[in-house]
């Protein structure tokens, strides 16, 4: 059984590193977080390298661990969390390359495998929320600090539960209370609190967002120039790509932001029947049918073009 195999590796490491992939969420932070706490807990020597994140997770527990760089050369173990192509963990895959065994746990159903073991549970609306079951299985306790991460995660990758979220997904939530978790406290940090500069580039993308297919399309975009003039820092176009799914009519959201090196990383967001991650896949990226991304080079205008030829192959008439 696959869990008994990644237990049975797990006891074997001496030195692990955490890794997730670039631009992280609050489910890359959060699920990161929490093996780091688990693995720690059956005296694992753990890293975790995530160089930048959003100032909105400050509040979780262990995040002062978070490491840029390591001087290991060679892990006895490495985890991808939350990362469905090898390519993105970044700069610093090569941490990944160079461990002895190769764990990778995701709960995206366009994941490609990359790892000496995989657990992906498609069905689970965050990463995090795979996690709960497997520390189950290996009979670690849930601490608060480790509920808190994990508890982010979910809210985070659910919109505060708005979608996707599963039976289990309350289940959960009414054990996390129960540990004493303040998840209205999670709720307020990880979404609702904006940064002046999160502010500032909505108000340009909202001036700037067309409405596309008589209204259910909803269009905006950001650019590098942008972030500079507003002194924006790691995740300061979060939520951003919700404004136009939250409008009356509209069922498919696309926010661009420019990424440096990469073009435009394309956020997509759909509310009812359109499967986002079939017109992500089709671009290079993957994700959920109701969340997903990729990156593409180009004018916003040409990706704009993109993305609607896969948009319109859906789009019901009415």
């Amino acid at each position: 059984m696959t869990l008994d195999t990644i237990l049975e590796e797990i006891k074997k490491a001496e030195t692990v590193v955490i890794l997730t992939h670039e631009l992280p969420d609050g489910d890359a932070v959060g699920s990161s977080l929490a093996v780091k706490f688990a693995l720690e807990s059956l005296g694992k020597n753990v890293d975790v390298i995530i160089p930048e994140y959003p100032k909105s997770f400050e509040f979780m527990p262990g995040i002062e661990h978070l490491k840029k760089a390591s001087d290991i050369e060679r892990y006895d173990l490495a985890i991808s969390l939350d990362c469905a192509d090898y390519r993105i963990l970044k700069g610093y895959n090569k941490y990944f390359e160079t461990a002895k065994m190769r764990l990778v746990i995701d709960h995206h159903g366009s994941n490609v495998m990359y790892g000496d073991i995989n657990f992906i549970d498609p069905v689970a609306p965050a990463c995090c929320q795979v996690l709960i079951g497997m520390f189950k299985y290996f009979g670690i306790n849930l601490t608060k600090d480790m509920a808190t991460c994990i508890m982010t995660g979910i809210i985070t990758d659910t919109g505060g539960f708005a979608y996707n979220a599963t039976t289990e997904t309350f289940e959960f939530a009414s054990e996390i209370l129960r540990l004493g978790v303040n998840i209205t406290e999670i709720f307020t940090k990880a979404l609702h609190t904006k940064t002046k500069a999160n502010f500032e580039l909505s108000k340009r993308a909202m001036d700037r967002m067309e409405f596309l297919e008589n209204g259910k399309v909803a269009f905006t975009y950001i650019t590098a120039e942008d972030e500079n003039e507003v002194n924006a820092e790691q995740g300061d176009y979060e939520g951003i790509v919700n404004i136009g799914r939250n409008i009356e009519d509209v069922e498919v959201s696309i926010f661009l932001h420019e990424v440096k090196d990469k073009g435009f990383k394309i956020s997509l967001r759909s509310l009812e029947y359109i499967d986002v991650a079939n017109i992500a896949i089709m671009l290079g990226g993957g994700g959920h049918q109701k969340a997903a991304g990729a990156y593409q080079k180009g004018t916003p205008e040409q990706i704009k073009e993109k993305v609607l030829i896969e948009i319109r192959k859906q789009l019901r008439s009415e």
